[in-house]
């Protein structure tokens, strides 16, 4: 486990290779593996971790009908796709493309993915439907056309995200992938998901009252060290106690005869000065 920091008005896509770098540098690295999801994956990024050598398995983003799935449908005509269709396309390095590796894309189909995305776009379209017969105010809706002051539907917009609808699409240069592998280790990021959840809540990473670098830094690594003493008593990051957590004892009170107990007691109306930031700084550090 390693931790970095950046300024908060950096965005993620810029702090990847960064932080790749250090790691590899600490441990004494020549190759690892970045598993990422398409948000924090740039076409920068992309490139910058092929010109460096490193192996990925990454979840892209469809901005165009890839051909594999244009040919299934037009093979498969009025047919839905069965649930788990896996389409594989290679792309292996070429004298144009010496700078990288051969490449391998999936392209996943999940129904009850379709059946979301499918749920979203019905309720979208009638919205869009609304906004271009004036019932209802224009608002932000990709399925919105304006030219001047015509208004349409965008149905090919339409078409295109209906046919789109359950597929996931996972990329990979490692050698020797298979499907199985690939998928199921882009998958596990959801364990790295619930660790930033804890991160942020149940150790109560953010906010921060820092205002100089190093004790952000020690603050933040109190709660990351407190994330790896979790991993190593729970297990894999994603298992958390939930009744440990929410079923904590009540602390015991001591009754005294002839006295109230102490929740009971009146306390006079006072109060509190409002904590600094440098106090809280204080203790956290403690």
């Amino acid at each position: 486990m390693q931790l970095e920091a950046f300024e908060g008005n950096k965005a993620e896509t810029a702090t990847m290779m960064p932080t790749l770098r250090a790691f590899m540098k600490a441990h004494q690295l020549d190759d690892i593996t970045v598993v990422a999801d398409a948000g924090m994956i740039s076409a920068a990024n992309k490139q910058a971790i092929e010109s460096a050598g490193l192996s990925f398995i990454l979840g892209e983003k469809i901005p165009t009908i890839p051909y594999l799935i244009s040919q299934w449908h037009k093979d498969n005509p009025d047919s839905t796709p069965p649930d788990g269709l896996i389409l594989t396309q290679r792309y292996p390095a070429n004298a144009k493309t010496s700078y990288r590796r051969d490449q391998v894309v999936y392209y996943a189909y999940s129904a009850d993915r379709a059946r979301r995305s499918l749920r979203g776009i019905d309720e979208q379209i009638g919205k869009a439907e609304k906004a271009v017969a004036g019932t209802i105010p224009v608002k932000r809706n990709r399925f919105v056309s304006l030219k001047g002051a015509d208004k349409s539907v965008n149905r090919e917009l339409e078409a295109k995200a209906r046919m789109l609808a359950g597929l996931k699409v996972y990329a990979t240069n490692i050698s020797s992938p298979t499907a199985e592998f690939v998928i199921g280790t882009y998958h596990n990021l959801w364990k790295i998901e619930q660790g930033f959840r804890m991160s942020k809540h149940d150790l109560a990473a953010r906010p921060i009252y820092h205002r100089t670098r190093e004790s952000i830094e020690a603050h933040l690594t109190i709660v990351f060290a407190a994330l790896g003493r979790h991993a190593d008593h729970r297990g894999p990051l994603g298992l958390v106690d939930q009744k440990v957590r929410h079923h904590r004892p009540p602390l015991p009170h001591h009754h005294h005869r002839g006295r109230r107990p102490h929740h009971h007691r009146r306390r006079p109306a006072t109060r509190r000065p409002a904590r600094s930031p440098d106090r809280d700084q204080r203790a956290a550090l403690i």
